[in-house]
């Protein structure tokens, strides 16, 4: 069913989140993870050694939630936190890359899915634009 020409961009936006998120939680169901913590597993993997502090500034996320969503994935014995001074340094397990690898792969294949109904100008225009409208929000 088409879209009205003139629908504002909230429920666009809204709709592919939506689209996304039950694409990731169908997917994450295989390694017992939700699409709230999956963010956090990735970008920990990819800075190893990361503050929860950080963790937080780099999601933009209060850190109440970073601290509660870490404690889950703790708890399913795929990071661990280690004090050092007055920081809480986040380290992956070997079973938290494994997933993290996975869950990036699951990424790469929503990408797939938007770049199948776009040019590789229009996937790059489009990366930069929501890129740039995030950053502006913030």
């Amino acid at each position: 069913m088409p879209f009205d020409k003139d629908i504002p961009t909230s429920p666009l936006v809204s709709l592919l989140h939506r689209k996304q998120t039950a694409f990731l939680n169908n997917r994450l169901k295989d390694v017992d993870l939700s699409s709230g913590l999956y963010p956090l597993l990735v970008k920990s993997y990819k800075n190893e050694g990361i503050s929860q502090e950080e963790l937080a500034d780099a999601l933009h996320i209060n850190e109440s939630t970073v601290t509660r969503n870490l404690e889950k994935l703790e708890n399913k014995g795929l990071i661990t936190k280690t004090p050092q001074k007055r920081k809480k340094i986040i380290n992956v397990t070997a079973e938290g890359a494994k997933i993290a690898q996975t869950v990036m792969d699951y990424d790469d294949e929503w990408d797939e899915k938007i770049k199948n109904s776009l040019s590789d100008e229009e996937y790059d225009d489009f990366r930069k634009s929501l890129i740039k409208i995030c950053e502006d929000l913030i």
